[in-house]
């Protein structure tokens, strides 16, 4: 059937350099049937080296399948009462996160966790979750964690260690703790402040240095120049009409960043084309995920978003802004798009008192300083910004650090802590730790693995997870939780409380008693059995949150600290460039990166898995001569390495973007050669961007997994979008962007008119593309990774794809993403052609797969449109480690080589709400059945339910103007609908030629 796309616009969307190109190497990708390879494979010696390395993450894979399975059972002599086989349980919990701490919930199936989701009664979670905490779960079941105490390398003992330990704190006991220093990361604890107290008491003259790669030290170090008091911010995005982020990506790897797209995304939900949202402007020099969101982006160098800022507040002064720029009349020849400043600025002004101006991490804490004096002058501080006092909390320095190891090098520390730290691995250079570390008479390290510090240290104590373990925990705004262990230890491990307690007392004692201790004194908590147990069911302390403090801005300070420190104003230019040092979209700081699930999921930008790379501008690119997977050396005054270029549009000019948290040498299996350690190359002056990098061409490729251009859809009019001035000029521009005749079936229809009808909704103004669905999904339904040479193949197995398109200019290109899984078609063009009807619709409108029926013809994946099918090219799941198969849900059929599978709708999810239904004598209601794609969603962008009831969420927003089914013209009439993607442009920085978009 043919169709005619409206040509209402130019504007294209591409996926990849190559694509825009039209390079003869994604014409022959694109074109080829089914991925590399897909009738081999592989020898036995290979594939034996394949499950070695697939460790934890063939923790999906599993105990059922479709052939009969072999299992071992024991039954309960007595059966807890509170247990029933097959049904789960949940539990609320919270996992720690540095300063912040996320409220979960946590299933769990015969006191198993098998899934993680938000707690709703949360400040930071709110129902919803991220990849990382998703991801979590895959940790706890590690096969690579560490299962026994070590001394110096060798198997040992807790009792060995406290008879070891008690030799060693007799000297420091009697010299006050002279010589011996905790290293710590940041932590939000009332029971961890306690016991640090306690250490302290024990040990006065002994330090404590808290240390974290990445952490807010800048942001509050800005806030305390502004005010003199130590605060850190909160963000109510929800109170924002206009936002403007500086090198801050709120929306992914910045703290809070559910809490940051929950308040986003309910600006910008629209039902109808009356409704306002919000409008975000982003300035920085890499390209985040917050920065595909903005309706307006500019690339800025990392060595000028101070002076960039600086001219943002001279603008402001000119339109009238009250606000004192006396320290910053250097900045007013400036190089910037003055047209975006004053955009930017009169926007700022009109929406004084509803309006934010954010900082990111890596920003100097100068920078901080200047943007709370900026919001403080638009009235935003108290309306959307609040500063919470830092109680309960341990903040990173890195100045600590730094003193610390200069005494360790002298000798004057001789015994060190360590609780959780891995600084041989993420110290810089410049420091020499691992020099300095061998200099110490005796080493004691925890932590769940025998990393590259533990590995080295005197002792190692094998530690455990959170969900192991009892803690307790304060959230960013103060709000008190619980960390409630839903599984024994599965290594007999310790948790850092304990450690700590028995360190400062010399008494053992259980975490559950060292919590209970604490909250036995809490201010706030009555306590008694009742409200003990109250905090346990809720997750969190009600009515527990600090009250947000109202601090003065001392200007005076702020205009000091400019004059004695000025921004540079020269940009990088011909062979200098400037080296930024990013948290990891996958791995964050290198605490995931033994973790198959965040390994193999594709950055949400670059969609790189499995590594890191040197991403730099299309223009520097041609600069240099490379493109990518080119390899590469970056020199700088602290060393130099080697690694894969990644040329990513949106870039700044003179700039290489590195993410932490990669090359690992004694992690795990997972994350051992998965990228490049660059942390050595970070310099003490600044921790987050380096300037005079040297970059120069190798001569050499590598190979690099990159899910950019698989699957693509080849040009349909799938991403639909338009600005909102556009949208109220033309609200039906989207289902009638492409034009076809009339759609009729050749057969007789079906009739999807009783019962319960399924379908789902996305809403593409607000999914932002963080991928967490993806992990959710992955977690839910025990989808396996395949690693890093099937995913260059084009084998990946994610039911939910995550597909990521630019347009506009190369250098500076717009970014929308467009969540893709089974579209279940009502006429399904893959039911057509399975020649043993494995696949087909049930009598609810939803496709499904009969696992033990396919024989992989793999004619269903051909005649899928929507390419959203994966097929098991090996058996993913043989040689699974027994404890890992803990982790898979058992609900959902594992399946193996040969067979096709894809999305289900979660159909295990729709079964059990029946099932709950029924006990209660109840038809089912909207909101009975959440998919994990739904659930998970930090951004509320999808939605599920009975498109037969009118009332429910799905059919009022399928009801709305801006729905569309993509690839409509086939006529396969998909349950999955899209609602476009819409932009609040600023018609003062819209070209008049843009319009709605097309793909190339």
């Amino acid at each position: 059937m043919s169709s005619v796309e409206k040509k209402i616009n130019q504007k294209e969307y591409w996926r990849s350099m190559d694509q825009l190109a039209e390079t003869p190497e994604f014409k022959k990708f694109l074109h080829r049937e089914f991925p590399e390879g897909a009738s081999e494979l592989g020898d036995p010696v290979s594939r034996r080296k394949f499950f070695s390395i697939m460790g934890a993450s063939m923790a999906l894979a599993g105990l059922a399948s479709c052939r009969r399975p072999v299992e071992k059972i024991v039954p309960y002599v007595k059966a807890p009462e509170e247990v029933v086989p097959g049904v789960a349980k949940y539990y609320a919990s919270t996992l720690p996160f540095g300063l912040n701490s996320y409220g979960v919930l946590v299933e769990s199936h015969e006191g198993r966790p098998t899934k993680i989701e938000g707690n709703e009664l949360h400040p930071s979670t709110m129902g919803a979750s991220n990849s990382w905490l998703q991801a979590s779960l895959l940790d706890l079941y590690d096969p690579d964690r560490s299962k026994y105490v070590l001394n110096n390398g060798n198997k040992s003992s807790w009792k060995k260690f406290v008879a070891a330990w008690e030799q060693i704190s007799a000297d420091y006991k009697e010299s006050n703790g002279e010589g011996l220093a905790i290293l710590a990361k940041s932590w939000s604890s009332p029971t961890m402040a306690r016991l640090q107290r306690a250490f302290l008491k024990t040990f006065p003259r002994a330090r404590w240095v808290t240390y974290d790669s990445i952490s807010d030290e800048n942001k509050i170090a800005g806030v305390q120049l502004a005010t003199g008091s130590p605060l850190v911010p909160v963000y109510s995005l929800e109170k924002a009409k206009v936002i403007l982020s500086l090198d801050a990506d709120l929306l992914l790897t910045e703290p809070e960043s559910i809490r940051n797209n929950k308040g986003f995304a309910s600006g910008r939900r629209l039902t109808s084309e009356k409704d306002e949202m919000n409008r975000l402007y982003v300035a920085e020099p890499s390209y985040s995920v917050t920065g595909g969101m903005a309706d307006h982006r500019v690339k800025i160098q990392a060595r000028q978003m101070g002076a960039f800022t600086a001219a943002l507040a001279l603008e402001l002064k000119a339109q009238g802004l009250s606000i004192d720029v006396s320290a910053l009349s250097s900045y007013k020849n400036h190089s910037f798009d003055t047209k975006w400043l004053s955009a930017v600025a009169q926007d700022l002004r009109t929406a004084s008192g509803q309006c934010l101006v954010t900082a990111g991490q890596s920003l100097a804490p100068e920078i901080h300083a200047l943007v709370y004096a900026i919001n403080a002058a638009l009235r935003n501080n108290g309306a959307t910004v609040n500063y919470y006092s830092l109680v309960d909390k341990a903040l990173s320095s890195q100045a600590d650090f730094s003193d610390m190891t200069k005494s360790i090098a002298d000798g004057s520390i001789s015994t060190l802590i360590m609780l959780g730290s891995n600084p041989v691995y993420d110290a810089s250079a410049e420091l020499d730790f691992a020099a300095a570390f061998q200099k110490l008479t005796h080493t004691i390290h925890i932590g769940m693995h025998a990393d590259e510090t533990g590995s080295q240290a005197e002792w190692h104590i094998n530690g455990t997870h959170a969900l192991e373990n009892w803690g307790d925990a304060r959230a960013i705004d103060g709000t008190l939780s619980l960390v409630q262990p839903l599984i024994a230890p599965l290594f007999n491990g310790k948790s850092e409380t304990e450690l700590l307690h028995f360190i400062a007392s010399s008494e053992e004692k259980t975490a559950h008693d060292i919590v209970q201790e604490t909250w036995t004194n809490l201010p706030g908590f009555s306590n008694s059995e009742k409200n003990w147990r109250r905090v346990l069911h809720d997750g969190v302390l009600k009515n527990s949150a600090l009250t947000a403090m109202q601090p003065q801005l001392r200007m005076a300070a702020i205009s000091r600290a400019l004059t004695a420190k000025p921004f540079p104003t020269t940009a990088a230019k011909e062979d200098d460039f400037d080296v930024v040092f990013a948290a990891s979209a996958s791995v964050f700081d290198g605490r995931f990166a033994n973790n198959g699930w965040m390994q193999e999921l594709p950055d949400p930008v670059t969609k790189v898995t499995w590594e890191n790379v040197a991403l730099i501008s299309v223009a520097s690119a041609k600069k240099l001569g490379v493109q990518s997977r080119d390899v590469v050396k970056l020199k700088l005054a602290t060393g130099e390495i080697q690694l894969p270029v990644w040329v990513q549009p949106g870039i700044a000019e003179n700039t290489v973007v590195l993410e932490l948290g990669y090359g690992h040498t004694k992690l795990g299996r997972i994350a051992t050669d998965a990228g490049v350690n660059v942390y050595p190359l970070r310099s003490l002056a600044n921790s987050y961007y380096s300037v005079g990098g040297i970059l120069s061409a190798k001569g050499t490729t590598a190979k690099v997994a990159n899910t950019q251009d698989h699957s693509s859809m080849e040009g349909r009019a799938l991403i639909r979008e338009a600005t909102l001035d556009e949208y109220r000029k033309d609200p039906t521009f989207a289902p009638e962007m492409v034009e076809h005749p009339p759609l009729k079936s050749m057969w007789e229809d079906h009739k999807y008119d009783k019962g319960n009808q399924w379908a789902m909704a996305i809403d593409l103004t607000t999914c932002t593309g963080c991928s967490a669905c993806t992990i959710a999904c992955q977690s839910e339904n025990n989808i396996p990774i395949i690693g890093k040479d099937q995913v260059d193949r084009g084998r990946e197995m994610h039911w939910m794809r995550m597909d990521r398109y630019f347009s506009g200019d190369e250098d500076n290109p717009e970014m929308a993403t467009q969540p893709v899984a089974c579209q279940h078609c009502e006429l399904a063009p893959c039911e057509e052609v399975c020649p043993v009807a494995a696949t087909s619709h049930d009598k609810e409108g939803i496709n499904v797969m009969t696992y033990n029926r396919c024989i992989g013809t793999r004619y269903c994946s051909n005649n899928c449109p929507y390419k959203v099918r994966k097929f098991n090219f090996l058996n993913y799941t043989n040689d699974t480690p027994e404890i890992v198969q803990m982790a898979m849900n058992p609900d959902v059929t594992v399946r193996f080589r040969g067979v096709m599978e894809k999305c289900t709708y979660c159909l295990q999810r729709i079964n059990e709400a029946k099932r709950k239904a029924k006990v209660d004598n109840r038809s089912l209601k909207d909101g009975d059945v959440v998919t994990a794609c739904q659930q998970t969603c930090p951004a509320d962008a999808i939605v599920f339910g009975n498109i037969l009831d009118p009332e429910s969420e799905v059919s009022k927003v399928r009801a709305q103007n801006r729905d569309y089914s993509i690839i409509a013209e086939l006529n396969n009439r998909p349950r999955t609908t899209y609602q476009a993607k819409i932009r609040n442009a600023n018609p003062a920085l819209v070209e008049e030629k843009k319009e709605h978009a097309e793909h190339v």
